[in-house]
């Protein structure tokens, strides 16, 4: 006995349905520091306006990122994936390496 009401077309029932359709947040940002082992600390700028004056304010949050293979290096640019907690904390995951930062 089937239950039109939770059963799409496809057979999907709908709660599979919305997790097939929820996407991780991602972000792009500068390594600030790789002193740790399989961590990063990862900076992302954001513009934000000032709400009574609307000049335009940058904003920095730091994310700790995991790095399974120490690849990661200090000015690289990279992109953040959010995953389930693997640390206190750390909530992230280095998924690319965009662009490589000078090395002096």
């Amino acid at each position: 006995m089937t239950d039109t009401a939770t059963t799409t077309p496809s057979g999907l029932g709908r709660t599979q349905e919305v997790h097939q359709q929820h996407r991780r947040a991602q972000k792009v940002g500068r390594v600030d520091s790789n002193k740790m082992d399989k961590t990063v600390v990862v900076t992302v700028d954001y513009v934000k306006r000032h709400p009574l004056y609307h000049k335009r304010m940058t904003r920095t949050s730091r994310f700790f990122a995991h790095d399974e293979n120490n690849l990661c290096n200090q000015g690289d640019l990279v992109r953040i994936e959010e995953v389930r907690p693997l640390s206190k904390k750390k909530r992230w995951i280095v998924r690319e390496i965009i662009e490589r930062g000078i090395q002096i």
